[in-house]
């Protein structure tokens, strides 16, 4: 056993089920003994800039995320179990000032596009997981969510996906599948592949 915090990564395109396939997951087990660490936290701190620059970023480009401190974060929670990362605000394109803690947990989960995408973290994963959705379900669950939860326009979404998401997807996110040890179709509405991980995770927990 590589550490006693058994740390879980779960990638795939943006819309592909993945949020849902982790937060189902997490619902299979004790509060107390796993927590979620969503990349997203991880967007680099763009206070310095204006409202207008920010939305120019690509947030769909790994150079949008401080891999650096997620590994660091990841690192410290490995050998003091007690760490507080950064909570984002997706409207502001700007890190809160509040901050989510995680203490004591046994099991680490973490999701996001680029979840599998550094080497450095992918190293201190116990299990990779990559969702695989195809693209038109993808885009469509992109368009309701940004909507209802983002609060964006949706001729904004649809140039973002055209011009950005589509290309980032192909070139940085979907190769990242090479790396998974589990390809997980259906996303979160999949039960045999997720009580496959239940299992593998308490094994760990109850080995």
């Amino acid at each position: 056993m590589k550490n006693k915090l058994y740390i879980v990564g779960i990638s795939g395109g943006t819309g592909s089920g993945k949020t849902r396939a982790a937060k189902n997951l997490l619902l299979r087990f004790n509060p107390s003994e796993i927590a979620l660490i969503e990349q997203d936290s991880y967007y680099k701190d763009l206070k310095n800039i204006s409202f207008k620059e920010r939305e120019k970023v690509n947030f769909d480009h790994p150079d949008s995320i401080d891999f650096d401190l997620m590994y660091n974060d990841l690192k410290t929670l490995i050998n003091t179990g007690n760490i507080s990362i950064p909570m984002y605000d997706y409207k502001m394109h700007l890190r809160k000032s509040k901050k989510q803690t995680i203490k004591g947990k046994k099991v680490i989960v973490i999701e996001g596009i680029f979840s599998l995408y550094d080497s450095r973290v992918r190293e201190l994963m116990d299990l990779k997981i990559y969702v695989d959705t195809s693209d038109d379900i993808r885009v469509m669950r992109r368009i309701k969510r940004d909507i209802n939860k983002r609060g964006r326009e949706l001729s904004s979404i649809i140039s973002q996906y055209t011009n950005t998401v589509r290309k980032m997807h192909t070139e940085f996110i979907e190769p990242t599948k090479c790396y998974s040890d589990i390809i997980l179709n259906q996303g979160g509405k999949n039960p045999i592949a997720i009580n496959l991980i239940e299992n593998t995770i308490n094994n760990h927990i109850n080995g």
